[in-house]
């Protein structure tokens, strides 16, 4: 049974959700039927918003009988286009699937739906005396949901590593409207294939994520950041080297001047007054003994002339006002129009690789802006290139697509990762054979063909 006329629809639609939750209005469809990016028009022909696994079940149901393409829709935060409706869809928006289970704090987890901000799920876990760690400059309006579709990162990996770590449940359903309860929260659980990690950066193209249980751990204690004004790259991984040897990190972030000079027009202050090309923010567990370490470290990469300058948090307020100098960077960017790229190496290599792309960017598009920025503790770098004033939006999209080419070169070459965090969606997918081999991509159809064998889970998305 295909095809149904847009009265048909919405009587079907009607039929699963309250008609409240059946939206076809222009505002409703502009809004959720893109993400952040800003390169593809939205243009869905609905948007629902279940409250129930059952009811996304039967809109999968009815999307596979009628040929339906049905896109999942979050905190629209993403910088891939993997939330995009631009071509006739439904969009199936978790909204109002946000509930948040007590916290269990003798298996230190928690159980969610997946419109759950990820902000008030760190909330409800330091409630609890307890911690979510996954964190990043969008935790205020990014779903968990989301998160786990892209397997978000953020701030902290050096320490806790990605959203995958951190799952240890999924209900879902799949493209064939089954619904699978995936390892249960179980620590230990060695019966075979675990699905859920198919799940976890899948981009919503198997299924719909609709629960998640997630660990929670003990919660870090008087954090404190240090800015440093680094001299050179290679002084960064120095300096990366030596406070790891010396402290267990939280974080290892880096900024350029480029960047620092953008927040600090948008109302922040110099950290100190030295300027460097790069700087890195740390942030560690606050004792005596950390202390101690934190200073003997600085000195030596003092007296190493890897860094120019430094500044450490006195109390809350100044452990905030410095991780502002790293967190604006995004917003203060995107006056800008920037492209972004969310590039990924080993950490050992970013030194080279970093500076084999710029060459590339000096060279052939001297006119372009570069700020740079990234979690380079766990070798995860954002390119970001400002459009210049002469260039149309058009055309500076389209030469930095020709960037792409030679960036995505470099990065096949070093052995690294075209989005480290952000996922694939529609604007990685066709440089996905940078990262990924042929006979991955194929497989990576056969398990789609499995999960989805109609192919109505957010169509378009990552594969090529």
């Amino acid at each position: 049974m295909l095809g149904l006329g847009r009265q048909e629809l919405m009587s079907a639609l009607c039929h699963i959700f309250d008609q409240d939750k059946v939206r076809d209005d222009q505002t409703t469809l502009q809004s959720h039927g893109c993400d952040t990016t800003k390169a593809y028009t939205a243009a869905p022909q609905a948007v629902v918003f279940p409250t129930t696994t059952e009811q996304v079940q039967a809109l999968v149901l009815l999307a596979n009988a009628h040929q339906l393409s049905l896109v999942p829709s979050g905190g629209r935060t993403g910088l891939s286009g993997g939330a995009v409706a631009s071509n006739n869809e439904i969009v199936v928006s978790f909204d109002y699937m946000n509930a948040i289970g007590d916290v269990n704090t003798i298996d230190q987890t928690v159980t969610v739906q997946p419109g759950a901000i990820t902000q008030l799920v760190q909330q409800a876990a330091e409630h609890a005396g307890l911690y979510y760690p996954v964190d990043f400059a969008s935790s205020g309006s990014s779903h968990i949901g989301g998160n786990i579709a892209t397997n978000a990162g953020g701030i902290k990996v050096i320490r806790y590593g990605m959203t995958r770590d951190w799952v240890l449940g999924l209900k879902v359903v799949t493209g064939t409207g089954a619904i699978l309860n995936l390892n249960k929260g179980l620590i230990k659980n060695n019966t075979g294939y675990d699905f859920r990690h198919l799940f976890i950066g899948s981009e919503g193209t198997l299924g719909f994520i609709v629960e998640a249980t997630l660990g929670l751990t003990q919660p870090p204690n008087n954090l404190t950041a240090v800015v440093l004004g680094i001299s050179s790259m290679d002084g960064i991984m120095n300096v990366l080297q030596t406070f790891q040897n010396s402290i267990t990190l939280t974080a290892f972030e880096f900024f350029s001047e480029s960047g620092l000079s953008l927040v600090t027009q948008h109302g922040l202050n110099r950290p100190f007054e030295a300027k460097a090309p790069f700087y890195v923010l740390l942030e560690y567990e606050q004792t005596a003994d950390a202390d101690a370490l934190v200073m003997a470290a600085f000195e030596q990469c003092m007296e190493n002339a890897w860094v120019v300058d430094g500044v450490i948090s006195q109390n809350e307020t100044q452990l905030q006002t410095l991780w502002a100098l790293r967190e604006n960077l995004s917003e203060t960017c995107a006056a800008y129009t920037p492209y972004k790229n969310d590039i990924s190496v080993k950490v050992s290599d970013v030194p080279t690789f970093l500076a084999e792309i710029d060459a590339v960017i000096a060279v052939g598009y001297p006119d372009f802006a570069i700020v740079w920025w990234g979690h380079i503790g766990d070798g995860n770098l954002h390119l970001n290139i400002l459009k210049p004033e002469h260039l149309t939006k058009t055309d500076f999209f389209d030469a930095c697509k020709r960037v792409n080419k030679d960036v995505f070169d470099i990065v096949e070459r070093f052995g690294g990762s075209v989005s480290a965090e952000h996922g694939v969606g529609l604007l990685k997918k066709e440089y996905l054979h940078h990262t990924r081999s042929a006979a991955d991509i194929a497989l990576m159809h056969g398990v789609k063909a499995v999960f989805d064998p109609q192919g109505i889970m957010n169509p378009g998305k990552m594969l090529p």
